[in-house]
């Protein structure tokens, strides 16, 4: 411990260190339930990419495990400490070195919250479209590690598909440039992409160039009360296979609805079994709504509301935004699955997950990136009862298995991290797991970064 301090030291201001026990705790885990933490020998806070390759030298040279964090958002255990680790937190770094109308790009480092983002580039006409339900809090690097993807990816897509280049120091310390700021570029594999999803795995992204889109007219949003969930998801089904392209399309069940409402007193329909919201930023989105709409009725919707402008719409994205927050009022604790499934089985996942709630007498609240077939779970129990917390994880884990039999995958944006690393074998395979570990090997070939994650 003494010879890590003392080498940290020689390369780091004293303020980015801090090894007060009573606050390195404070930096232990996310915001996942069921996973373990550990217990860090240091918290880093670099600002420079400078010390994040002293940090990285440091830990090679003394064998000592690096955990990167962002703003502990995540809901896999991804940024979890492990005992005696060094947590190295890029919240600091947090400048946006540019916005390039032009090459419509932003390049930024990685403690950039996501809104500040977004709203530094609408001054210049441009968007940043991905949006997590936590876009106030979290960071692009933590979005980056987990390859994030929010409220519009159904129109506008995943994380992934707006990182162009990438500057990451390795775990030996190198600094390692990937990608490019052009519209268009193939050279060489695309190390980027690899990158994008490793949940600081691979090395540690120090500076991020972002594409960005013109921005969108302000979207309206329609709301629709189906007297089940089935009923909305064939809604959805309709809506796609009609050729719509819709900026937003959410689902929330009778449980997060109520949950909603008695946390802020929305004024969302308890009647309903299901509530389905769809948005256009299209030119004429009333239009486009009125379309929606006369699908929705077709496929048993009681009720079909379109918002009568600008605020009506923020009002019911509001409503949504707040949906997880809302189901963990519910109980003393939450356990939040992200299990995704191909749009035509978004049906038989919420009618699956609808039984098993009752099969084991839990509470499950399910919103959903419906456009997306990207559904969150909710499981809602009291941690302070065992029956209860061994039931939760049990219905977690066959949310999950239902998922994979639906042909889905067991994570749509939240990541693995220690809370589905079991289950990333068995979507992945033997062989699908050997090749992935020997990429982590190349990379990483001491096992420092991030330990204990993904596999």
């Amino acid at each position: 411990m003494n010879d890590l301090l003392a080498q940290l030291r020689a390369g780091l201001p004293a303020e980015a260190l801090i090894t007060d026990p009573d606050v390195t705790s404070s930096y232990a885990h996310d915001m996942a339930g069921f996973c373990d933490a550990g217990s860090p020998a240091v918290v880093v806070l670099p600002r420079t990419v400078e010390q994040v390759q002293h940090v990285m030298r440091t830990a090679t040279a003394l064998r000592v495990p690096v955990v990167p964090q962002g703003a502990r958002t995540g809901l896999s255990g991804a940024a979890n400490a492990s005992d005696g680790c060094i947590v190295l937190s890029l919240v600091k770094m947090d400048r946006i070195l540019e916005i390039s109308p032009v090459d419509r790009i932003a390049v930024v480092e990685p403690g950039v919250i996501n809104a500040v983002l977004s709203r530094a580039v609408n001054e210049h006409g441009l968007c940043y479209p991905p949006d997590p339900s936590s876009w106030e809090m979290c960071t692009i690097g933590g979005n980056i590690g987990t390859a994030s993807g929010g409220l519009c990816c159904v129109k506008y897509g995943v994380t992934a598909e707006y990182v162009l280049g990438l500057e990451v120091v390795l775990a030996d310390g190198r600094l390692l440039t990937t990608g490019r700021r052009t519209a268009k570029g193939v050279a060489g594999y695309d190390l980027t992409r690899l990158f994008v999803g490793s949940e600081g795995s691979l090395g540690i992204v120090v500076k991020a160039v972002l594409a960005l889109k013109p921005k969108p007219p302000r979207q309206l949003v329609l709301a629709a009360e189906f007297p089940s969930a089935a009923a909305a998801c064939d809604a959805v089904c309709a809506i796609m296979e009609r050729g719509h392209t819709p900026s937003l399309l959410e689902l929330m069940d009778r449980t997060t609805v109520r949950a909603v409402n008695a946390m802020a007193g929305m004024g969302l329909p308890d009647s309903a079994e299901a509530l389905l919201l769809c948005a256009f930023d299209t030119p004429d989105p009333a239009s486009d709504l009125a379309a929606v709409g006369e699908l929705c009725t077709a496929a048993g919707a009681t009720e079909v509301v379109p918002a009568d402008d600008k605020a009506e719409s923020e009002l019911l994205l509001q409503a949504r935004r707040m949906s997880l927050t809302a189901l963990e009022t519910v109980k003393s604790a939450t356990m939040i699955d992200d299990v995704c499934v191909p749009r035509s089985k978004l049906g038989a996942m919420l009618e699956g997950t609808a039984a098993i709630a009752e099969r084991f007498g839990l509470t499950i609240g399910v919103c959903a990136h419906a456009g997306d077939g990207n559904t969150h779970p909710v499981v809602c129990f009291d941690h302070m009862d065992p029956d209860e917390s061994r039931r939760a994880r049990e219905s977690f884990d066959e949310i999950m298995a239902l998922g994979l039999e639906l042909g889905g995958t067991i994570t749509g944006e939240h990541g693995v991290g220690v809370l589905k690393k079991e289950w990333l074998a068995r979507e992945l395979g033997e062989t699908g797991v050997e090749l992935q570990r020997g990429i982590k090997t190349v990379f990483d070939p001491l096992g420092l970064l991030n330990p204990g994650k993904l596999f």
